[in-house]
């Protein structure tokens, strides 16, 4: 998910600079959008990962005291 977060994020900087060079506020507007899109995508991935990490943790855990009994 981190490589789509970075692809709305590059199209949302994109966007928001057209939009300012032209003068046009809702292409701007929706640039900052895809800007922030990315940047929840990212959050979300990492999240993602954390969560996935302690998981394997915690069931690592779980086999040494199977295996220590």
């Amino acid at each position: 998910m981190a490589l789509e977060g970075a692809g709305d994020q590059l199209k949302g900087k994109a966007k928001e600079v057209a939009g300012d060079v032209a003068d046009n506020k809702d292409l701007e507007n929706e640039g900052k959008a895809n800007q922030l899109l990315g940047d929840v995508k990212d959050k979300l991935g990492d999240a993602r990962d954390a969560v996935k990490d302690k998981a394997n943790e915690v069931a690592g855990k779980i086999q040494d005291k199977r295996d220590d009994q």
